[in-house]
This record gives C-alpha cells, structure tokens and sequence, in this order.
C-alpha cells in the first residue's frame, strides 16, 4: 500500500464520472414527471373542450312557416374545418354562419318560435331543432299576455313589457277606454278607486261591489296583478297604474321600492317609471301614489310627463297636493290630463265620505263632470258602492277617467 494511500482521508478518492453516473436517471425521472405536469396543466388551461361532460341548450325564438319542426345539425368540433392544424378554440371564437331559413319559409323567424340549440358536452356536437309557433305562444310573445293587435302597443325593454304608441298610431288610452252611453246634458261623475292590487281579496271585492264606469288604479306592487287587472277590465273598468312619488316626509313615508325622487337624474326616475309600467298591462294612463314633493319639482316631474305621454297613456293627478305642477306641464306638452276634484276619504269614516260624495255632486252639477278618487279601504268600497246604486236616480252618470280628459277646472 502506498504512503498516500495510507495518508489520504477517505471518500476523496471516488471518481467524478460514477458520480454523475448515479444522479443521471434521476434527473430523467424527474424531467420526465415535470414534462407531465406541464402538459396536464396545459390541456386543463387551453383545452378545446370549455363544455366538460354537461350537455348545453341555448334556446332563442322564431318561426317556421309549413308548421313543421325541423332540425339542422352543427359542424361537430370533432370534423376539420378550415385549417386542420388551427387550434379548436380559434374555430369557436369565429362568427357563426347566418342561418338559412327552411324551404317554405319567407322571411325571418317570428317572436313566437323557439330554436333549440343542443351541444353534445363530450363530443361538441351541435343541433339545432326549430319547435313551431302555437296559438298560445304566438298571442302571448308580443306582450306577456296579449296578442292580435295588442302586441302593437306593447315594447319590450329591460325591465318588461311596457306600452307604446302603434306604428298606426293607436294608443293604449283609446285601446282600453270603456264607452258609457250617458244621459245628454247629466252631469258626470269619475270615480278612481286607488290602492288596488296589493290585497287580493280587497280587490275582489270591489270588483264584485263597485259597477263598472269606475275606474280602478293598481299599485305596481302586488303578486297576482295580471289576473286581478284582467278580472277588473273584464267586468268594465278602466285602470289607471299608481306610480310611487317622493312625499315631503320621504323616506320617513316611503311610498314603497322604485318611488321617483327628486334627487335622482330624470334617467333613473323614468327607469323607475318604467318598472313599474311593466307590472300589468291594459291601463289607460298613470295616476300618482302621495309625490307631494315629487310633483312640485318641475325638474322631476316634466321628464315623467313626457314619458307618460310617448307611451300614448294619459296622466291624472290625484288632487291630495296643490302644489302639484301637474296640470301645467301636462298643458306644456299636449299631453292628456285629468285631475281629481276631490279626494273623498281624507278622513276615512263613513259619514266623511258621505258628506265628501255630496260636494262631488255639487261639483259636477257646477261644471257638467268631477272627479273623485278614494282609498281601497273597506269602508270607502262599502260607502261608494252604496252611493253608486241611487247615482242615476238622482241624474247623474256614472263615467270612467277618460271621459275627463281635458275637462277639469281651474281650482
């Protein structure tokens, strides 16, 4: 043994190259297990296959004009189209091809159609079936409820189906007014019944007690309102839909959700407006709920106005502000306008509202019509329908609120 041998410390004679003999197929291993992981996570991020193994419908409208279903299958993402080696994905982002209609057909799809579009979520295979328009659907698409010539007075926006004026000019205040054949030279009297819709069985109530020429004005807020609304212009009354207004005492009296205040801009306010014009359908024109404050500033109130009046509805002030700057903005703007002459229940008890019905006679005898609006309360409904059956005996006609139209006096 050499000397060296003897002196040199062990393990510092092994060789480099066993060394890295050693550590070779480890550090293959571990490449190969990174390789791996970086193409799983690459297929998980940038895979052509967004849909998993869940089936898609994406449903649109339309309509066929032999009145037969038919079906037209998609290009499945599992077929070459266009470049072969052109990712998947880039083929999705790409516009789909206009649709062909189907022989006989002679335009675009109607609003009452519905086209079905099926993806298949583990082979991307794609079908479209096109289901026929029914009676049904074909009345119901135009305006959540009716169809015929009624869809042509109704417009769909982001809030709901909200009136217009027809393309032949119709408007829905002489769509649904009701005709009253009235005694020449009677003095005429419009009773509004406000407060409807929220309690149903109160609303049934007046619709079976009160005869048709009053009117009934429906709050925005109930749960049954196209059934109760329908039920009521059914048995002859014309409506009115009840707008929440900014009171003085807002919001220690808040009128309920999406009342028009004056601290919104005139966008929000008549955004507002037009939630609450989307609840029910059939009404003849707008009528305030409190909106002391509301109606006093003209800044708010001018833009609701005109909203009011493009619709082709009419606006009646309920009478309960006399700062109300209704009347003079209505003049304004052309746009027709009835005002209340008295609010009948301002003291809600019997005898008051007898007494408040006595000056509304005097009042229509003086100027030929008056309008009167009181409350949905049990007591207003009893006493009004009470009065309402000895009314013609006494020479006056009973009319609804577009008879009133233009009609009101300077108070």
């Amino acid at each position: 043994m050499a000397t060296d041998d003897l002196n040199t410390p062990l393990g510092l004679n092994r060789s480099p190259a066993r060394l890295r003999l050693s550590r070779l197929p480890m550090l293959i291993v571990a490449g190969l297990l990174g390789a791996i992981l970086v193409a799983f996570a690459g297929w998980g991020l940038f895979g052509s296959d967004p849909f998993g193994s869940e089936p898609i419908a994406v449903v649109s409208v339309g309509a066929t004009a032999d009145g037969t279903a038919t079906t037209k299958p998609a290009p499945s993402r599992a077929e070459p189209q266009g470049d072969p080696g052109a990712p998947a994905r880039d083929a999705q982002k790409a516009p789909l091809p206009p649709e062909k209609p189907p022989p006989g057909a002679s335009g675009p799809a109607g609003p009452a159609e519905q086209v079905v579009t099926i993806i298949d979520g583990k082979s991307g295979a794609r079908q479209e079936v096109r289901i026929p328009a029914t009676a049904e659907t074909a009345g119901a698409a135009g305006a959540g409820g009716p169809g015929g010539a009624e869809s042509q007075l109704i417009e769909l926006t982001r809030n709901g189906p909200i009136p217009r004026i027809g393309a032949d000019g119709s408007r829905a205040a002489q769509a649904y007014a009701k005709s009253v054949a009235a005694k020449p030279n009677a003095p005429q009297i419009a009773l509004v019944i406000s407060g409807l819709g929220v309690s149903a069985n109160g609303t049934s109530d007046a619709i079976n007690k009160l005869p048709g020429p009053i009117t009934f004005a429906f709050l925005p807020y109930g749960s049954d309102l196209e059934r109760l609304t329908t039920k009521a212009q059914g048995s002859g009354h014309e409506l009115l839909l009840e707008v929440p207004m900014e009171p003085f005492d807002y919001p220690d009296n808040d009128p309920g959700p999406q009342t028009l205040i004056t601290s919104l801009s005139p966008e929000q306010n008549v955004d507002r407006l037009q939630w609450a014009m989307s609840r029910f359908q059939r009404y003849v024109g707008v009528t305030n709920l409190m909106g002391a404050r509301f109606t006093a500033s003209e800044l708010s109130l001018v833009p609701i106005m005109r909203e009011v009046g493009k619709r082709g509805l009419i606006y009646v002030d309920n009478g309960s502000s006399p700062r109300s700057l209704a009347s003079q903005i209505a003049g304004g703007n052309s746009l027709a306008f009835a005002k209340a002459s008295l609010v009948l229940d301002s003291v809600p008890s019997a005898s008051e509202i007898d007494r408040a019905l006595v000056r509304l006679e005097g009042i229509a005898r003086t100027n030929g019509i008056a309008v009167g609006f009181v409350g949905a309360l049990p007591v207003s409904i009893e006493r009004v329908a009470r009065w309402a059956k000895t009314a013609e005996s006494r020479g006056f006609a009973l009319v609804p609120i577009t008879a009133a139209v233009g009609r009101e006096k300077p108070s």
